[in-house]
């Protein structure tokens, strides 16, 4: 397996003038940034449309795109906005996305541009290929509003049990809503391929993530109830989490509805194969986040306070990666094996043969076993500084105690206090195939541009780049060890 480097950046942290980051000049400029400095991959987040706290973790659909992520600009482009219309945008924070604001002004704009917007043969040629998604989706959106933002659960009985009857009626009476749907779809995906282009051009790989389960108020587990434990009046019998953990003593209270996976079963799983191959249109690799839960996950009964008093509960296991390799033909994924990680859940992991994740901040713990440690990191591995879950290296670095911080300045024996640079060298020097460092790292930024807090439930996924970091120069030093370790992205000649 070749050695290689990237860095983790979600979209939304991209500077732009629009309150947060888009599909834009932006996301070209990082593509060019990263080809640039020797990088072979580009690591984000989940791309689904998100809730007002913006965890793209918590996606309202599974099949589809973030309309925040879409770039007015590219719009006064294709002449669907004006240079006036731009101008008014109001001024947004620039340092964070306030997700509600975003929200309310990108939609004016959207608006505005859809009643400029013909119905071309393009658009009608998506809505037909994407239908087994975009019908729900769009009935879904076009529901919420009806209800004034109420999630599915809190709907009118016969739109939250999907009467046939009362459904066909507001799809009737509301088709020009739908359509505005539609076209954020059409327009997310013109925009995102053509993002997918510039990296392939230049030779950058796309890592998405997809997450393991589905929203609670989401397209996918109204629209497709049987395939979750719900009762016949679609409220939850069990819900998702971790048990006690590094990040919170309580466990995790995700609340997203369990499979039936013996339901999934029957057909081969197709909705999950459907699922990720839809996630491969995105992405050239899929990181398969709580990869754990496919050998067992934590149920918690709904309702529940916290998430200490659940069990484990047996997941599909092998057969599953087995009906998802004979339908696309390999497994293009990183494993998120981190948390409770049991010999059961490492061997599902070794018979699928993917690469599991190493992250240095959980390696000086003092056991030389430690599985994160450098010197214990095997080849087929994806190591990290941090994720998206961790604080920034600097601000980890700024929590340890006396001993912990000696733990870690013996291990690196530089004879001097550690410092950011010194973990990105340590992952850049690993074993591992692949390494990854978010973008907060490679800039030495501290914890007020940690990404998310697990357990928090406000003020994360808000980091914006600033625009005067955004900058490629600030790249020299990974250009500099991918090279030194054998790291470098070599650019193909076209012929």
């Amino acid at each position: 397996m070749k050695r290689s480097a990237g860095i983790y950046l979600h979209p939304t942290s991209f500077p732009s003038k629009f309150g947060i980051g888009d599909l834009g000049d932006a996301a070209f400029a990082w593509i060019a940034m990263l080809g640039e400095a020797g990088q072979s991959s580009w690591q984000f987040s989940p791309l689904g449309p998100v809730e007002r706290r913006g965890s793209p973790y918590q996606c309202a659909a599974s099949f589809a795109g973030n309309p925040l992520l879409i770039s007015p600009v590219k719009l006064r482009e294709k002449d669907l906005l004006t240079v006036a219309e731009l101008e008014g945008f109001p001024a947004l924070p620039s340092e964070y996305v306030d997700y509600p604001a975003v929200t309310r002004e990108k939609e004016k704009l959207f608006r505005l541009a859809f009643g400029r917007f013909k119905l071309t043969d393009e658009f009608q040629a998506f809505c037909k290929r994407e239908k087994y998604w975009l019908d729900n989706y769009t009935l879904y959106c076009a529901l919420k509003e009806a209800h004034a933002g109420a999630g599915w659960p809190l709907w009118d009985a016969p739109f939250k049990l999907r009467n046939r009857q009362a459904l066909a009626a507001f799809r009737k009476q509301h088709a020009d809503e739908l359509r505005f749907h539609a076209f954020l779809q059409f327009i997310f995906h013109e925009q995102w391929a053509a993002v997918r282009a510039a990296a392939a051009a230049q030779g950058v790989e796309l890592i998405g993530d997809i997450p393991i389960y589905v929203a609670m108020d989401s397209a996918d587990a109204w629209s497709s109830p049987e395939l979750f434990e719900f009762d016949k009046l679609r409220n939850p019998l069990r819900v998702s989490g971790v048990p006690p953990d590094y990040y919170s003593s309580t466990g995790q209270l995700w609340g997203n509805p369990v499979y039936r996976w013996d339901v999934l079963k029957k057909d081969n799983y197709a909705w999950w194969v459907a699922r990720i191959k839809r996630s491969l249109e995105f992405a050239d690799i899929v990181r398969i986040d709580h990869f754990r839960a496919f050998e067992s996950f934590w149920a918690v009964k709904a309702g529940s306070e916290n998430a200490m008093h659940g069990e484990w509960v047996p997941g599909p296991g092998l057969a599953f990666f087995r009906c998802v390799k004979k339908s696309i033909g390999s497994l293009p994924f990183i494993a998120e094996d981190l948390g409770v990680i049991t010999d059961e859940v490492k061997k599902l992991r070794d018979d699928t043969g993917l690469p599991g994740m190493k992250v240095l901040q959980f390696a000086f713990d003092g056991n030389t076993e430690n599985p994160h440690l450098p010197h214990n990191i095997p080849e087929n591995s994806v190591v990290y500084t941090g994720t998206h879950d961790n604080d920034t290296t600097a601000g980890w670095l700024n929590t340890l105690t006396g001993e912990e911080r000696g733990r870690v300045n013996a291990y690196l024996g530089s004879g001097r206090p550690a410092v950011v640079d010194d973990f990105i060298r340590l992952a850049y020097a690993t074993p591992a195939a692949r390494c990854i460092v978010p973008l907060q790292d490679v800039l030495c930024l501290d914890s007020k541009s940690r990404m998310n807090t697990p357990g928090r439930a406000e003020g994360n996924w808000r980091w914006r780049c600033p625009e005067g970091l955004f900058r490629a120069e600030k790249l020299a030093f990974v250009k500099e060890l991918a090279d030194m370790y054998g790291r470098k992205r070599v650019k193909q000649e076209k012929k």
